[in-house]
């Protein structure tokens, strides 16, 4: 076994040094930031503790799996709470009427339902659409989501050969006219293509294979941690320190030292040498090849990254407000007319913020008590913006850059209108903003995206930056810019396939499970 340096103690950092110390490997982590968590944060202040980073469970099994590889389980280190409804949905008004959300409650009868009196007919189609939706999630996570591609072995499997002519039809076709071919209903629409934000890309440009982010919201249900996501982050360190891991805090990687194409260890910001055989690094991608390494050893060098395409931005509201909400669910949507104008404005050429925008509320003080203070809630609003940091970083009580208050000012009164309530700013007791430009500063994020690369056909599955450095040995990555992709469950994936890479195992599933502790 070797020892090992890794770069962050994001989730994607601490969930690689807890599987490869299991694995008998001694990890220190070292972390430029003074706490550990990196995009999964929180801010308190008055009382309201506030998720700065993440806000949905989805994919449980990942999880289940995750921590199973660790001897224990999801249930063990989480208070999960399911949500009824999944999600709460409004569609831009025109009138003066009361705003009613139409909600969304995930299992099949009840979504059959909801299309069935949204567009009558349709319950049929939606049955099928999920059908094929789970036949391509588990296909995704038996087949291509653990696979490290270090050989074509998984990819030459009877089975995919076998279904290849539609996986190609999936992989090329687009989700947006997926979708549209099947559906009528703009709102209906718009419930199955949102989920390709989940992804940092647009439906337009989503690989229709992708229709398989609706059987985790529809069909297996959306699931909250009580006590916000950073007990998610508390659960992973607490693991990897049980297990001998070193966190170190508060001094930022500088160099990735090496002999030769060898890797030997990291020099920090303080001139702290930490040795090691092995390096992981988990932060930003094009952060590590071009800040870290030098251009002799860059297997992304700068120039490649004109042909890649990142997540979008995103304009963060965090706000703590007297009295009580019932107009929002725990996650609300927002969906504007201009659906295809937004993902235009957000991802082409002329980049700018859309207004009104498709707008996300997370309102946790809804199932979690302790996130607000009593008579109070806590709103988390995020309005995608194009990947740009001189759109603005944020501040406290309007204290942001004057671009990205006023997408904030826009969306807050947005939200009064559109789920009616009008006194929704006077009640506004505490107040943050956080832009593009803050995840550039803080997360060394490639031009301030808020997620990772996108899913584009060209960043997915193989065509998507592998874990391993291609000039260096020893070198391995993890996190959301490369295999498997963005979010919190393909995060916890790309540690075990950095496990995978160092075991030298070949197989395109899950490893398997040792047997749980019985503590």
């Amino acid at each position: 076994m070797s020892t090992c340096v890794v770069i962050g103690a994001g989730i994607s950092g601490l969930a690689t040094a807890a599987l490869l110390a299991a694995d008998g490997h001694e990890v220190c982590v070292v972390e430029g930031r003074e706490e550990t968590g990196g995009r999964v944060g929180a801010w308190s202040r008055d009382g309201f503790t506030f998720d700065t980073g993440p806000s949905w469970y989805l994919m449980p099994e990942v999880f289940d799996h995750f921590f199973a590889m660790l001897g224990t389980s999801a249930e063990r280190e989480l208070d999960l709470v399911p949500l009824t409804p999944a999600y709460r949905v409004y569609p831009e008004p025109h009138d003066d009427t009361t705003r009613e959300g139409v909600d969304v409650v995930s299992g099949r009868a009840e979504v059959r339902a909801l299309f069935d009196e949204r567009e009558p007919g349709s319950g049929e189609r939606i049955e099928r659409y999920l059908d094929s939706a789970r036949e391509a999630y588990e296909l995704a996570v038996d087949r291509f989501l653990y696979d490290t591609y270090a050989s074509t072995q998984g990819l030459r499997d009877r089975d995919i050969l076998r279904r290849l002519p539609r996986l190609a039809g999936l992989l090329t076709g687009r989700l947006q006219k997926h979708i549209d071919r099947r559906f009528k209903d703009p709102l209906l629409r718009r419930i199955l293509a949102y989920p390709a934000v989940f992804l940092g890309t647009s439906p337009y440009e989503a690989p229709s294979l992708y229709h398989l982010m609706s059987h985790l919201d529809l069909d297996e249900g959306v699931l909250y941690p009580r006590g916000g996501f950073r007990e998610v982050i508390r659960a992973i360190e607490t693991l990897a320190r049980d297990r001998g891991v070193q966190i170190h805090t508060g001094d930022e990687v500088s160099e990735i030292i090496l002999e030769g194409r060898r890797v030997t260890g990291v020099r920090t910001a303080s001139g702290t040498v930490h040795r090691a055989e092995t390096v992981v690094s988990t932060a930003d991608l094009h952060h590590t090849e071009t800040a870290l390494l030098p251009r002799s050893a860059q297997s992304h060098p700068a120039r490649s990254w004109r042909r890649r395409t990142p997540s979008p931005g995103a304009a963060l509201v965090l706000l703590g407000v007297r009295g009580e909400l019932p107009q929002l669910a725990h996650h609300t949507l927002l969906f504007a007319d201009g659906w295809k104008e937004n993902f235009d404005a957000i991802f082409g050429p002329d980049a700018h913020a859309p207004d009104p925008a498709s707008i996300y509320v997370c309102r946790p003080s809804a199932t979690d008590p302790n996130v607000a203070p009593p008579e109070h809630e806590n709103l988390f609003l995020l309005v995608p913006v194009p990947a740009d940091p001189s759109i603005g970083s944020g501040g406290i009580d309007g204290g942001g850059d004057t671009s990205l208050e006023e997408i904030a000012d826009r969306a807050i009164a947005q939200v009064s209108e559109w789920a009616g309530i009008a006194d929704l700013a006077d009640r506004i007791v505490v107040r943050r903003t956080i832009g593009p430009g803050d995840f550039e500063r803080d997360f060394h994020a490639w031009r301030g995206n808020a997620l990772g690369l996108a899913h584009t056909l060209r960043q997915s599955a193989v065509f998507r930056p592998r874990n391993v450095s291609s000039t260096v040995d020893g070198l391995f990555y993890a996190g959301a810019s490369v295999l498997p992709g963005i979010g919190l469950p393909m995060c916890l994936i790309s540690a075990e396939l950095v496990l995978k890479r160092l075991r030298g195992d070949l197989t395109a599933g899950p490893l398997a499970e040792p047997a749980r502790e019985t503590r």
